[in-house]
């Protein structure tokens, strides 16, 4: 399996098709696997070469314990160390949730990476992440099954492989990763590059990505009547047209 290093810590990725780069970040307690599973990779590999990446405390990657070491200009230097390893100068990205979170890091800390911006189930504003920490410690004494069970009643049932790599999951990585988010909304403004913005309608975060995209002088926003957070992940079917459509340049 491919790897590179930021600094100390190892971030695994990897490359599908041929074309412009595009790449994939999956989202908080999810992996590379994920984008397979609910069929993007399929979809995207005829037209893109797809670059994968498992962020730090998830997949393949390295999980540090350590909270200082998941502020967001982190997350996108390993980004931007992978595309430094494979010679990618500029590339397409699409972010979900935790991925759209980076998505806004890229460009406000590297946007000279990004042609096009895809960000879905989030936005930049100021978000605590108690109800995550409160989560993983009341599971991590109780072991991998309590944790999938309260992931289930809180995002509804996951599809089977997510299922199955939950039990997998570092709880102790995941607890340090969940830190309050600061605000980081002045970015929108200065995004330059064109960006799709999109999220299901009950989706909790709805709102916030829909105020976000008016804020964003090159922008094409989607929703998805009555999907929620994960849902909206699942049903590629119904987001692959609409982003496929804003890739190659249609608005």
């Amino acid at each position: 399996m491919p790897y590179t290093h930021n600094q100390r810590v190892r971030i695994h990725y990897r490359i599908e098709g041929e074309g412009p780069p595009l790449v994939l970040q999956h989202g908080f307690l999810q992996s590379i696997e994920d984008w397979y599973e609910c069929g993007y990779v399929d979809a995207l590999k005829r037209d893109y070469r797809l670059v994968l990446v498992d962020a730090r405390g998830h997949g393949s990657s390295d999980k540090p314990h350590d909270p200082e070491a998941y502020p967001l200009d982190n997350r996108v230097a390993d980004v931007a160390v992978v595309l430094d390893a494979l010679t990618i100068k500029k590339a397409h990205f699409w972010g979900y949730s935790m991925g759209g979170w980076i998505a806004f890091g890229m460009a406000k800390f590297a946007p000279e990476r990004i042609d096009r911006l895809v960000i879905g189930g989030q936005h930049p504003y100021a978000r605590s992440m108690e109800g995550y920490r409160q989560l993983l410690r009341n599971v991590i004494t109780h072991g991998a099954e309590a944790f999938v069970t309260a992931v289930e009643q809180m995002a509804g049932p996951p599809p089977p492989g997510w299922r199955a790599r939950l039990h997998e999951g570092d709880l102790e990585a995941y607890l340090a990763m969940a830190q309050d988010r600061t605000s980081i909304e002045t970015v929108l403004p200065e995004i330059e590059m064109p960006c799709c913005l999109y999220a299901g309608e009950a989706d909790p975060v709805f709102a916030e990505v829909k105020s976000a995209s008016k804020s964003i002088s090159s922008v094409n926003f989607f929703s998805l009547p009555g999907l929620t957070h994960l849902q909206t992940f699942v049903r590629a079917d119904l987001v692959l047209p609409r982003v496929s459509k804003f890739l190659h340049g249609a608005a």
